[in-house]
Formats: C-alpha cells, sequence, structure tokens
C-alpha cells in the first residue's frame, strides 16, 4: 500500500515519521511546495527570528532520517489535482504519483490585507522559514518596525525585534489584545508585558497606509487613529486561513478546514486530512474545531499514521497551546468560553499565576503564567469536576486532585 503526504510542515513530517515507527514497510512520498525538510512554525516567530537557534534545530529530523527510512521527498513541488477515480496526483511539473491512501496536510496561509502600499518592499508576512530569513537580512540595526496585529505571532514577533534592540509598534484592529483567542485578564497582562518592553501599542486602530519612500520601499505608516510613524519595516500578522483549494477541486466537503472524522478520514475513505487545515470534531467539546497548533498537528498525524496501518484510534483531546514573549511562557488548554467562574492562583512574590476556568464546578479550561507544573495538572484536570477553593490555594499541590 502506497501512502502519498501533500504538505510539508509538522502534520505532514510527522504522519511520515509515525509510519515508519510503526513499522509501516510499503511506500511513503511526501510532496512540499517549500525547498526546506519539515520543520517547526513555532520557532520561526521566536528564537529563529531572534537568531537564538540556527536551522537545523528547526527542522523535525535531518535529512538522513528520510534517506535511512526510504521516505520520497518531492521538494519545491506542487500538487496541482487530485485524480479520486484512479487514485493519483499531478504535480506542476506534470508528473504523477500514484497513491493507495492520500494524506491532506496542506496547512494554511497568512492573510494579508488589503493596505495601500502593502506590497512595498520591506512589507514582510512571517510564517515560513523564508520568510523569516528575507526579514533578518531586510533588518537595519536599530530599525524602526511596525507590526499589523496584536494577536500571539504579533506579539511574540515584538517580543523577539525587542529583545533584538529594535523600536517596535503594534497596531491591532480590535479593542484589545488577542481579542479573538484570549480572556481580558490574560489580555491585560500581555498589554502591561509588552508596555514594560517599550512596545508602542495603538489599539483599535487600523494602518490606513503604509507610506513609500520614493523608491518603493516603506518610510512609514497611517494609522486610523491619527498616528502617523517613520518605519523602516513592516511586519503582517493578521491570522492564516486554511489551505483547502486542493481538497475543493477533488470534490472534498470543506468548512472552515477539510472536513474530517474523528479518524482523520475525508468522506472519501482514501483521503485523510491532518493538522491546520482540518475541520474535526472534539467529543470532549462537543463540537467541531479548526485548530492551528503543533500539538493538534502531531496528535492527528499519530491518529491518521495509526489508522492507516489498520489500528482503530480516533482524536479524542483538549486543545492545548502556548506562546514564549520575553522571559514569559503562556500555556493554555482548553477554553473559557462559557466559563461562570474564574479562580486565580498566583505564587506569592513572582510573575507566576494561573486562571483556571470553571462552568458548573466543571474545569473547562486554564491560563498558565510561569507555572508549568500546575499547567501540566490543569490538563489532566481538564473536564473534571473541582473545587475552586483548592484550585485558588497555592499551598495545595494540584497532583493531590488527580489522585481523588
Amino acid at each position: 500500500m502506497s501512502v502519498v503526504v501533500v504538505g510539508g510542515g509538522h502534520a505532514g513530517g510527522q504522519l511520515a515519521a509515525s509510519l515508519r515507527q510503526l513499522k509501516f514497510d510499503s511506500s511513503i512520498t511526501l510532496v512540499a511546495e517549500e525547498q526546506h525538510l519539515p520543520y517547526q512554525r513555532p520557532p520561526l516567530s521566536k528564537e529563529y527570528l531572534s537568531q537564538e537557534v540556527e536551522l537545523d534545530r528547526v527542522t523535525l529530523r535531518p535529512e538522513t532520517f528520510y534517506v535511512k527510512n526510504e521516505i520520497n521527498l518531492h521538494m519545491g513541488r506542487r500538487v496541482n489535482a487530485i485524480d479520486r477515480v484512479h487514485k493519483m496526483v499531478e504535480l506542476d511539473n506534470n508528473q504523477t504519483i500514484a497513491y493507495d491512501k492520500l494524506v491532506l496536510a496542506t496547512g494554511s496561509s497568512p492573510i494579508r490585507p488589503n493596505i495601500p502600499g502593502g506590497d512595498l518592499a520591506g512589507v514582510h508576512l512571517l510564517r515560513t522559514i523564508d520568510d523569516v530569513d528575507a526579514i533578518v537580512v531586510d533588518l537595519s540595526p536599530n530599525a524602526s518596525i511596525g507590526i499589523v496585529g496584536g494577536g500571539y505571532i504579533g506579539l511574540e514577533v515584538a517580543a523577539s525585534l525587542r529583545k533584538l534592540g529594535h523600536s517596535v509598534a503594534v497596531a491591532e484592529i480590535e479593542d484589545r489584545l488577542l481579542k479573538r483567542v484570549a480572556t481580558k485578564e490574560l489580555a491585560a497582562f500581555f498589554l502591561d508585558l509588552h508596555q514594560s518592553n517599550d512596545v508602542e501599542l495603538h489599539l483599535g486602530s487600523q494602518v490606513a497606509s503604509i507610506q513609500d519612500n520614493g523608491e518603493g520601499r516603506v518610510a512609514g505608516w497611517t494609522t486610523t487613529d491619527g498616528s502617523v510613524l517613520n518605519l523602516d519595516m513592516v511586519v503582517i500578522g493578521v491570522g492564516v486561513r486554511p489551505n483547502v483549494e486542493l481538497a475543493e477541486l477533488a470534490g472534498l466537503a470543506v468548512d472552515n478546514g477539510i472536513v474530517v472524522n474523528e479518524r482523520c478520514e475525508t468522506a472519501d475513505s482514501s483521503i485523510y486530512a491532518i493538522g491546520d487545515c482540518t475541520n474535526h470534531p472534539n467529543p470532549l467539546l462537543n463540537r467541531r474545531l479548526r485548530l492551528e497548533s503543533v500539538p493538534n498537528a502531531t496528535e492527528q498525524s499519530r491518529v491518521a499514521a495509526a489508522n492507516l496501518m489498520g489500528n482503530e484510534s480516533t482524536y479524542v483531546s483538549y486543545p492545548w497551546f502556548w506562546s514564549d514573549q520575553y522571559d514569559v511562557k503562556l500555556q493554555m488548554v482548553g477554553f473559557a468560553e462559557g466559563r461562570d467562574e474564574t479562580v486565580v492562583r498566583r505564587k506569592p512574590d513572582s510573575n507566576s499565576f494561573i486562571h483556571f476556568h470553571l462552568r458548573e464546578g466543571v474545569l473547562i479550561g486554564s491560563d498558565a503564567i510561569n507555572s508549568p507544573r500546575e499547567f501540566l495538572a490543569s490538563k489532566q484536570l481538564c473536564g473534571k469536576s473541582v473545587d475552586g477553593k483548592i484550585l485558588g490555594d497555592p499551598l495545595v499541590d494540584l497532583k493531590t486532585l488527580l489522585v481523588r
């Protein structure tokens, strides 16, 4: 049985590796648009951008792994079409590859808002290794940089560039940071964090235009709050959209992602989909989700690999995420949506706390700042009835709740 994987991101790379770990002994082919081996994306906006790690620390596995495990790589190639009848994919060089099982790990692409001047030199997106390399090359000493978007990517980029000594301004169209993905309490914490690191924040403000220096390069921007800033560079980080075009052309169901079941199968039993591009059911939350996270990509890859091997496996997990900014590590599990109580557990005299979100006495999510041990316990407590007073007492070891 031959398996073809479309997409060379974290999900695609992990799927190929998981199959070999499960002793899959048939052909595996991985087709990726980028020239780089499958790699981790989280370090791009953090350690890789701030030049704390080299490229070899970002790739998931070295080239020798793929050679040793006989994983056929087609790098720098796009799949243009899927022939579901004859079970073949057509590449952009007109080559065709037959499959018995096809796995779509097409990921997502950054949104480029329609801003006048958005095509000037010095305006960058951040999604790939090449994007970050272009930013690093383009940085002048002590540059002034504008960031469009106050979500996690925008704030991580802001932190990384401030660590390098650059001046940073962030424009966010919403009235607060992280409005789509975090509570007001957490957003307020990150507002204070970035202001204390001298990041200029423009909330409830949209970039109206990016100015040309007369030579086709960024000179600054104007925002709807009336601000005019002189800038050397602009980085856009306003979110991503799932890459579903290939699936749509093949007639697969798409609804804010490629629709899959709990086994990561599409309606075509020969085609699976994993990672950022999928809309999948979550029985723990009793709803469908599309997630942009490494844990989701990793777990779906392993579930799909198990099912491809004929081992019944379903994806059942509370979503969790993380973000690193300055010396702060945020770890989140579940969602605060629907909470009727939030309990704060804070360690005295430390920049460390965790917010527990409960609904009718059941833990539905938590947000941990510099609290890795408490976060690990909260992951295991998610979905369980817990006494809020005990959660809020920093003298109580949360592991004792797991025993109960």
